[in-house]
């Protein structure tokens, strides 16, 4: 699956991701943003990955937010959260348009 997100006034955050058994997997996050250090980017896939499927975008932000070091760049967690959810669903109503 794939979304993505335009932080109003701010970057875009694009999320790929699978969900397998009700979980997220192989969740890769990028976007039109910086982080440092260049291992963050790792901590947050690490993050997102295994998180339950119906998590929320709070819930989310949260697991992102709990793994990002000290002075992680540009990024807002929420914006990630926002781009997973807006990534198609699984089920008879694919889109872009859900939170």
């Amino acid at each position: 699956m794939h979304g993505e997100y335009k932080i109003p006034g701010g970057k875009l955050v694009v999320v790929d991701l699978d969900v397998e058994g009700g979980e997220l997997r192989r969740t890769r996050v990028a976007g039109d943003f910086f982080l440092e250090p260049d291992e963050a980017l790792d901590a947050i896939n690490a993050a997102l990955d295994g998180a339950p499927a119906d998590t929320d975008a709070a819930g989310l932000a949260a697991r992102v937010e709990a793994a990002l070091p000290e002075g992680h760049g540009d990024v807002r967690p929420d914006g990630g959260g926002r781009g997973d959810r807006r990534a198609p669903r699984p089920g008879p109503r694919h889109g872009l348009d859900r939170l």
